[in-house]
């Protein structure tokens, strides 16, 4: 039998990403422990995951959100559309009609992240907000400081895997677009790629020698 609470929770963390137990009971109208048993239940299932947040002073925060099989019971039409217009572009244009729609689509991300990320100064500061932005598009970025003082930036979900299964343009473009915006002085390097079988997409970023 469907719990509705549950259906319910999963629908709350699609649309207003990652939140608390005392959250989720306010938007459900119950108890933060009755919010609590249905994300065990959900946790159980692999549908949510937890992580611990320091925020200010205090204990840190718990807070759940969706792990990729979650995200998975809401289908991307999006992706399925993208498909679609690559393949109508290559029929009709051929493969050079294809590879500059490639490009323009990569100039056009280019000069939108750029304006976002005008003005930021070091490595670490960039890498924040590329992450910032890349999780607002769907693709549950986060990054992480490697003792040897790299970086690394990993991609949890691709909101156009068949779209780039289908044109691998587009993997490309990115990786270009990421070492754009960090700057000249910064080596970029795919380590993890989702199309060849790994479990996500990940960059190696670290300061050219």
């Amino acid at each position: 039998m469907k719990n509705p609470s549950t259906d319910r929770i999963l629908q709350i963390l699609k649309s207003r990403g990652a939140q608390t137990s005392g959250t989720l009971g306010d938007a459900l109208g119950m108890t933060k422990a009755g919010a609590q048993q249905n994300l065990a239940k959900l946790a159980a299932r692999d549908l949510v995951a937890s992580e611990d947040r320091i925020s200010g002073r205090g204990r840190p925060q718990r807070y759940w959100a969706l792990t990729d099989k979650g995200h998975s019971r809401f289908p991307d039409r999006h992706s399925d559309l993208t498909l679609d217009l690559l393949k109508s572009t290559e029929a009709v244009f051929g493969e050079d009609g294809l590879d500059r729609l490639i490009r323009h689509r990569e100039e056009t991300t280019l000069r939108a992240y750029s304006e976002e990320m005008a003005g930021l100064k070091s490595l670490k500061k960039k890498i924040e907000a590329l992450v910032a932005i890349r999780s607002r598009e769907g693709y549950m970025a986060e990054w992480e400081e490697v003792p040897d003082g790299s970086f690394l930036l990993m991609e949890n979900h691709c909101p156009v895997c068949a779209a780039a299964a289908f044109c691998q343009g587009l993997c490309r473009s990115e990786l270009e677009i990421f070492r754009a915006v960090l700057g000249p002085g910064v080596q970029v390097e795919r380590t993890d790629h989702i199309l060849a079988g790994a479990r996500r997409c990940a960059y190696a970023i670290r300061p050219a020698p």
